[in-house]
């Protein structure tokens, strides 16, 4: 219970990343054909028109580990009090959407990258947290 008191504002960061990246893991997971589609076509005029499969594919790998990575920042916070493994989910995390962000720059979606960036502040907020 101690462990939960000192690093609530962590683990509740954590957990926004936790749900942020196995949600959106598993969407993808659950309808690739559906976002491929909707990728192909959000990046038809982009230099990335022809390799939109595969950085799904790079995006959906390290959104699952990013995800687990922070809950297993969960875990080991509450456990012992351990801050490391958070605070490598909470790079991870930033790195990703910063991935994601770039995307959405190529593709000109500037409300799509204003979005993404709403998800960062957090997320360098739990670097600077577990630090």
């Amino acid at each position: 219970m101690e462990n939960l008191q000192n690093n609530a504002a962590e683990i509740l960061i954590l957990l926004l990343l936790v749900i942020t990246f196995l949600q959106s893991g598993l969407d993808k997971i659950t309808d690739w054909k559906g976002n491929i589609s909707w990728l192909r076509e959000h990046f038809a005029k982009t230099f990335m028109k022809d390799m939109v499969p595969q950085s799904v594919a790079i995006v959906l790998v390290l959104e699952i580990i990013t995800g687990m990575l922070c809950l297993l920042g969960i875990i080991r916070l509450l456990i012992d009090g351990d801050r490391l493994t958070g605070l490598y989910g909470s790079i991870l995390s930033c790195l990703t959407l910063l991935i994601l962000l770039f995307g959405q720059r190529v593709a000109k979606d500037y409300e799509g990258a204003r979005t993404i960036v709403v998800y960062f502040i957090p997320a360098v907020l739990g670097v600077l947290l577990l630090q």
